[in-house]
């Protein structure tokens, strides 16, 4: 039996434990996933159009025609397996910000797009004058350490007032991205998704950085990029039984689920009420799975009140969170199960961090990092956590 000074001695220790130990966090409230759902749109009519006025042309053709070159870089994530910087010129600019992250292995399931390897990241325009909206960068990815890369435009084809067709930027935030099939996803914070045709980018003259769109000419121009890629389908949100709208804040796709899933996680600076979906997505069609009601129903829903998520993605049933701390503390990966958690991994990430996209093949979990003069492209590897 123990003395009554060893327990005493016991107990002291054990309440300095707690005082000083970080707090259990509860897991994560499960809500009732079929409130959240998704609507889709008709195809964009005007795509066939401008097929016929423009050269229609594929990822292949325009990693080939790569024409920046990023650096070798050490980001020092916590179980780094990858990483690269863009060039001197899109690590400074204030013009235009990274935020969501994907790869030829979202696409298709053998890692490769028309047997090319490839990374995808999106920038919104934050720069003064004309809204430019959304450019995606095209990195092939065969060289992992200096890989070559190009921007390419995101385009709303429309018909003008004159009844011609043309095309106008995308003024989303693009907290997120993934591609699957050949469709582009973005996430649009207020409004679902935008789904972009792999399968119609479009050459476009050059030489003007402030034109957009059908000139009196009769040339099509994106702000002097020369490729630009359109919006062919929107899947509109929305919820039922009073249910808040959910911000469509980043997204990434789980190929590890069955059927394939999509999951997204909802912005917040303080945490306060934040949830974590997963929608289900069709493998035949390349379009989120639609139910008999005709709208896509999400198959889970939680609240888990993360601050600042930034991304979030699930691997085997694990969801992977990014949460980022501002502009000068690195970030957090959080994880949790539909049973328990979240538990916070700090300071894994550098500084900046933003959406998050698995690679399977490879087992890489893939982030992007924001802020001007210190971003990096960095994989970690997610058995660590």
């Amino acid at each position: 039996m123990r003395s009554r000074r060893s327990l005493a001695v016991l107990f002291a220790v054990l309440a300095a434990f707690t005082l000083f130990a970080p707090p259990a966090q509860a897991a994560p409230s499960t809500l009732d996933a079929a409130d959240f759902r998704l609507a889709e749109s008709a195809y964009n009519p005007v795509i066939s159009q401008l097929d016929g006025l423009l050269t229609v042309t594929g990822v292949s053709a325009v990693l080939d025609s790569a024409n920046r070159t990023g650096t070798a870089c050490d980001p020092a994530a916590t179980g780094q397996v990858a990483a690269f910087c863009w060039n001197s010129g899109d690590d400074g600019t204030t013009d235009w910000y990274p935020q969501g992250i994907s790869t030829t292995a979202d696409a298709y399931g053998s890692g490769q797009y028309d047997g090319r390897t490839a990374l995808f990241a999106s920038w919104y325009y934050a720069g003064s004058g004309t809204n430019k909206g959304v450019r995606v960068s095209f990195v092939d990815y065969s060289n992992t350490s200096t890989p070559h890369y190009r921007h390419v435009l995101l385009v709303e084809p429309y018909t003008d007032s004159a009844g011609q067709p043309d095309f106008r930027p995308v003024t989303v935030h693009a907290g997120g991205i993934f591609t699957y099939g050949y469709f582009l996803y973005v996430a649009d914070t207020s409004g679902g998704f935008r789904a972009f045709d792999l399968r119609h980018i479009w050459a476009v003259k050059t030489g003007d950085s402030t034109a957009i769109g059908r000139q009196s000419d009769g040339s099509y121009q994106a702000f002097d990029y020369a490729y630009v890629l359109p919006q062919a389908l929107t899947f509109t949100d929305s919820t039922t039984n009073g249910v808040t709208q959910l911000r469509f804040s980043a997204a990434s796709l789980d190929r590890t689920s069955s059927p394939d899933s999509v999951i997204v996680p909802e912005y917040n600076a303080d945490g306060t009420g934040t949830r974590v979906v997963r929608f289900p997505i069709d493998y035949t069609d390349r379009k989120f799975l639609a139910s008999a009601d005709g709208y896509t129903h999400a198959t889970e829903a939680y609240q888990v009140n993360i601050a600042s998520m930034q991304g979030a993605t699930a691997i085997n049933g694990k969801f992977f969170v990014s949460a980022s701390a501002g502009s000068s503390t690195r970030g957090s990966l959080y994880t949790f199960t539909a049973s328990s958690g979240p538990t916070k991994h700090a300071g894994v990430f550098p500084i900046g961090n933003e959406d998050l996209s698995y690679r399977g093949p490879q087992n890489q979990l893939w982030t992007l990092t924001e802020y001007p003069g210190n971003r990096s492209v960095v994989a970690i590897d997610p058995t660590k956590f």
